[in-house]
């Protein structure tokens, strides 16, 4: 009987570490978790914004890009911060979140200082190069955008119209110097700036003329 109950308890063992090795096989052959890639594009020449999601674009929606006397930076930036219904604060006035407020519902702030996407209260800037640098949208636009982007997603603002604003957009390509000189145009360093979404109270910058205006999130808003 001693024998016997020795075999089985041995069996069983075996049986054991071979269902494990068989799991671990398993695992290892499972195929990795698919992750996406999110990349927004904007063509400051065409006032366009394309979101594309594993090199395929979903959506493209109009937008106001920097004026003359204060154009939207270059290069390739990434997202750093999401606050929703933010309070817009700038030289002691301060409009809480509804149609007045100057950033609408949404903010998106940059890896470039004081730059982001956001709303506006001026919807008639839409499609034109008005604002202090930021990217403006439309408040029906942006709500929209705004769930499929998270923090650390690529965002790529393109001066010269090139192959890529072609493709995406349409219209005619600049000659390479052009578009390599844009690309070259250094942007502003980065500020150290938080890396999760925000909860709670929070400050976020947006840029104004020369001057930095404060916009202050309401306890709670995220």
């Amino acid at each position: 009987m001693t024998a016997f109950k020795q075999n089985t308890l041995a069996m069983a063992v075996i049986a054991a570490v071979f269902a494990a090795h068989t799991a671990a096989q398993s695992a290892g052959n499972a195929p990795a978790a698919k992750t996406h890639q999110t990349v927004i594009v904007v063509s400051l020449e065409d006032h366009k914004l394309a979101l594309v999601k594993d090199g395929k674009v979903q959506k493209i929606y109009p937008v106001a890009v920097g004026k003359p006397s204060t154009p939207s930076p270059v290069g390739t930036f990434t997202i750093e911060r999401r606050v929703m219904n933010p309070t817009y604060s700038h030289d002691g006035r301060t409009v809480a979140p509804g149609p007045n407020n100057p950033v609408g519902t949404r903010w998106m702030g940059l890896s470039v200082h004081g730059y982001g996407i956001h709303g506006t209260n001026v919807p008639s800037s839409i499609g034109k190069a008005a604002s202090h640098g930021c990217i403006r949208m439309a408040k029906a636009d942006l709500e929209e955008l705004y769930p499929q982007v998270a923090v650390g997603d690529t965002v790529e603002l393109i001066g010269a119209r090139n192959q890529e604003t072609a493709q995406l957009f349409g219209g005619a390509t600049q000659p390479d110097a052009t578009t390599q000189l844009a690309r070259a145009v250094p942007a502003a360093t980065p500020a150290t700036r938080p890396t999760t979404d925000t909860n709670g109270a929070a400050t976020v910058l947006t840029k104004t003329g020369s001057a930095l205006a404060s916009s202050v999130v309401a306890a709670g808003a995220l």
